[in-house]
């Protein structure tokens, strides 16, 4: 018989299994050698039942990951028998089509067994910094990404696959940094199996599967109560996304069905794959689809399985939002996080207090940084920034935020203590969230330098760069204005977005993010808000005047802003 569980033993056991999944996530954070893991959160953690269906997943995971991880274990699980798992086995693979999108994202998967039985499947992907490959966005193959790793066995029954580290070793520029992780994800997998264990023990509970169906079924339940009391109807919409110069832009379609608690998102009409690395694979746009509807739907209620049952997506085969083998895949967020934006884009007019205008940290910028340091040592860091996040009906947006992607800033002191480059300044920029009745979040601006050392100089510094809105800035909803563009200068000259750059010593790198686009017309907003963001220095005096209508007089020295 199923087994019952009253509502307060349900929602502990709820809580202790997202208790188990952040304690593997923190495990993370203090074993993993990069500082893209420890530092930027680039990592997600879950597990599932033995059927390979999500059961939960660590609180500060990735949604690009989480949701393509929720599809793709799913399917590498059923790849294989139950019988073929055995205690102290691990599994690996990095197959974008499969699971997150690119290389560089690594799944580690391990069966966790109870009382000798196949109970559940513990599974965590990080984004390696490494995975060597040519660093760039303008690859046309995903042979040129790096490393292809197929579902292998990394352990058998405790015992290490040699050749499978060794192949891994040879094949990066910084190997012990990169076996160093995989070791981190393994200790994060055997976390959740030690205290699943200890949970089953506690509860008496022969395995997950009763568990699992009430928390899934519940959860669905409660995800279509939510999809219910959006109007029913076709919301349509286009997206355009910048390609390098010279190139025409991609275009994404959707056609969002809400029908009972039902909803299908089309994208059919989408651009063709692209002949560089911005193409996305089903599960990251899916993924991202996801995200923006569960968080319209009930953002509250607990990511599983249960979550996904009433949202189902159609991509034409061989478009940019559902690409083929062997199309190269390195720089899919320069697209796949647009998916976002587009569904809130869609269903604005159906429910406009639950969507938010368009974001500067969409896509997040990404850099990824390589070289030698003047004693010949190799460094490779890959860091994280956001831009200023669209705002709300409600609320302003939030400033330097990498969002849909839920990653963190990178520390100055971390990237400095990475690279052998040095950070000149680090500011949030005046006027660049749009205006609005809520104003869009700001941009930010660094500056760094490769330092020019005559007596100890360093070797030139590759900069591969995966960001966005060079060319069009974040769009601003019901009357809001967009923010501002972003920009990539080195001494003061247009830099390559779209590809490898060699820095020399003594260059100097400006990378403004952009602004969050603003919501609702700015003539509208409380005139002693905009005086107040006049003297924070968010907004100048003539963007007071000419945007919000409101004189704010200029402030002699010494005195106030009035």
């Amino acid at each position: 018989m199923m087994a019952k569980f009253d509502p307060i033993t349900l929602e502990i056991l709820w809580r202790r299994l997202i208790s188990i999944v952040d304690e593997a996530d923190s495990t993370v954070s203090r074993t993993a050698f990069s500082s893209l893991l420890r530092d930027a959160h680039d990592y997600t953690c879950m597990f599932t039942d033995r059927k390979g269906r999500e059961l939960a997943q660590g609180t500060f995971a990735t949604p690009g990951q989480s949701g393509a991880m929720a599809l793709g274990i799913k399917n590498l699980i059923k790849k294989l028998p139950d019988e073929t798992y055995r205690p102290g086995d691990v599994f690996i693979t990095n197959d974008p089509w499969a699971l997150a999108g690119h290389l560089n994202d690594v799944c580690v998967i391990s069966p966790i067994f109870y009382k000798k039985k196949l109970a559940a499947f513990a599974a965590c992907v990080f984004h390696h910094s490494d995975i060597g490959g040519r660093v760039s966005s303008d690859n046309h193959e995903v042979y040129e990404d790096g490393l292809f790793i197929p579902l292998v066995k990394l352990y058998e029954r405790g015992e290490p696959n040699q050749a499978v580290f060794e192949m891994i070793r040879w094949n990066v520029r910084t190997p012990d940094a990169v076996i160093g992780d995989i070791r981190s994800q393994i200790a994060a997998n055997h976390v959740c199996a030690e205290k699943i264990g200890q949970m089953l023990d506690e509860y008496r509970l022969e395995g997950l599967d009763d568990l699992t169906d009430e928390i899934i079924g519940r959860t669905e339940k409660s995800m279509r109560a939510a999809i219910e009391k959006i109007p029913d109807g076709v919301y349509k919409t286009e997206g355009i996304i910048e390609q390098m110069e010279g190139r025409e832009d991609v275009v994404i379609r959707a056609a969002v069905q809400v029908r009972g608690s039902d909803v299908v998102v089309d994208l059919d009409g989408s651009s063709p794959h692209v002949n560089w690395g911005g193409n996305v694979v089903y599960n990251f746009t899916y993924a991202y689809v996801f995200m923006a509807l569960k968080s319209i739907f009930d953002p509250d209620i607990p990511n599983n399985d249960g979550c996904t049952a009433p949202i189902s997506m159609r991509a034409p085969e061989g478009s940019v939002v559902n690409c083929t083998f062997p199309v190269a895949v390195a720089a899919r967020m320069q697209i796949g996080h647009f998916l976002t934006e587009i569904v809130y884009r869609a269903l604005a007019e159906a429910v406009p207090d639950r969507v938010i205008a368009a974001s500067g940290g969409t896509p997040a910028s990404m850099n990824v940084f390589y070289g030698k340091r003047n004693d010949g040592r190799p460094f490779h860091s890959v860091i994280i920034r956001g831009g200023g996040m669209g705002a709300s009906s409600a609320n302003d947006g939030y400033y330097d935020y990498i969002f849909p992607a839920n990653g963190a800033n990178t520390p100055v002191e971390i990237f400095e203590s990475d690279t052998p480059l040095i950070v000149e300044k680090r500011e949030l920029l005046c006027d660049s969230g749009g205006p609005g009745k809520m104003r869009g979040g700001l941009g930010r601006r660094v500056v760094f330098r490769v330092p020019d050392d005559s007596y100890a100089p360093i070797p030139p510094v590759s900069l591969g760069i995966q960001s966005g809105r060079f060319r069009y800035p974040p769009e601003g909803l019901f009357g809001g204005k967009p923010g501002a563009k972003a920009r990539f200068l080195i001494n003061n000259r247009k830099g390559n977005s779209y590809g490898l750059t060699q820095l020399n010593p003594g260059d100097v790198v400006v990378m403004d993010a952009a602004g969050g686009g603003g919501y609702g017309d700015p003539r509208d907003r409380d005139p002693e808000q905009v005086k107040r963001d006049v003297a924070e220095g968010y907004v100048s005096e003539k963007s007071a005047a000419e945007d919000y209508g409101v004189y704010v007089e200029p402030v002699v020295e010494g005195e106030e802003k009035k």
